[in-house]
């Protein structure tokens, strides 16, 4: 029998696959909001195509449309969609120790059921990215998205308790049963589990607390892990709860990684409320990083920080505020496919 492993997010990549915003709140209501998403998905995919292979996913009848936004070296391929967060309704790529690719297909329900949510196309995008990647498809019964799961390529994961446990998600199901089903699917090995996600994420278009907003392994010896300085914040107490825990699971289990935190921006609200805005929702590429920006006063610092974790790689800050206030980031919108042997 194969044993898989999820690879850190650094390992080389065959690939990145995105997906179109075709229809739903993603895309909006109006013609200005539909051009403010195309333009910004469109700037993800177009700059990680200059660094490696780029893959998008298009729904039927708007392979036209995405045609004018992407870069001509840009592959498409067409499928049904209610929506575009790949890195959530696609597989999480796996490598075996035969060297073959895997994809773990967790069941997807729209984020645990959300009210607004469709996903009658989009349960199926896993299975149909795995195919077209040639990957053998690895089934789970389990409801999860890959944004829910960071890894560090030597079996950790960092995962939340408002997410796995979600009863909109997995009712009854507890966290031996979550953590034998991630060492099946992506090789876990010991898991890191945060209490909850930011405030915003648990709002109406939130995810209930996925983890890639939270904290990030740049390599398995170093966590980068989000930092809200204002107390005026929600998220003040969230993150230094989390980092509390973090500590105290590195103690636990004599792990030898360092916890850098990543302060948050300095924009505490938009129209809507408090911001979930974090520099943590990058996605490392071949040669570079595709880091959120927020045309704020800490953007600069930030990219710093991403430069110094991430040697030798080009970090290329990319405006994720339209993302944001559809309720996700970079990370969200992608879902790397790693190199196999």
């Amino acid at each position: 029998m194969t044993t898989w492993r999820m690879p850190i997010e650094g390992h080389e990549q065959e690939r990145l696959w995105l997906a179109w915003p075709t229809s739903g709140y993603t895309l909006g209501d109006t013609e200005a909001e539909a051009e403010e998403a195309r333009t910004t998905w469109a700037a993800v995919a177009n700059a990680a195509s200059e660094h490696e292979p780029v893959t998008v996913v298009v729904n039927p009848g708007d392979e036209p449309i995405a045609a004018r936004y992407l870069s001509a070296q840009i592959e498409r391929i067409t499928a049904p969609l209610n929506d575009a967060w790949m890195r959530d309704i696609g597989p999480s790529f796996v490598v075996g120790d035969d060297g073959r690719l895997g994809a773990a297909n967790f069941v997807f329900n729209g984020w645990g059921g959300q009210e607004w949510a469709q996903w009658n196309h989009d349960q199926h995008i896993g299975r149909i990215v795995a195919e077209a990647a040639g990957a053998e498809l690895i089934d789970s019964e389990m409801t999860n998205e890959g944004g829910g799961i960071q890894v560090d390529g030597t079996g950790r994961v960092v995962i939340t308790k408002t997410v796995q446990l979600d009863p909109g998600r997995n009712p009854g199901w507890t966290q031996e049963q979550v953590e034998a089903e991630l060492a099946r699917t992506i090789g876990a090995t010991s898991a890191l589990w945060l209490p909850r996600g930011l405030t915003r994420d648990h709002d109406t278009f939130g995810t209930r607390g996925h983890s890639d907003i939270l904290a990030a392994f740049t390599s398995p010896d170093l966590l980068l892990m989000h930092r809200q300085d204002a107390e005026s914040h929600p998220d003040h107490v969230i993150a230094r709860t989390n980092r509390d825990v973090a500590d105290r699971y590195r103690d636990d289990t004599s792990a030898n990684f360092e916890i850098i935190d990543l302060p948050a921006p300095e924009t505490l609200r938009d129209d809507e409320g408090f911001v979930d805005y974090s520099y943590i929702n990058h996605v490392v590429i071949n040669g570079a990083v595709l880091a959120c920006a927020f045309d704020d006063p800490a953007d600069d610092r930030a990219l710093a920080i991403l430069r110094e974790v991430y040697p030798g790689r080009e970090v290329i800050g990319l405006d994720a505020r339209p993302l944001f206030a559809r309720g996700g980031g970079i990370h969200c919108i992608t879902q790397q496919q790693p190199k196999t042997r």
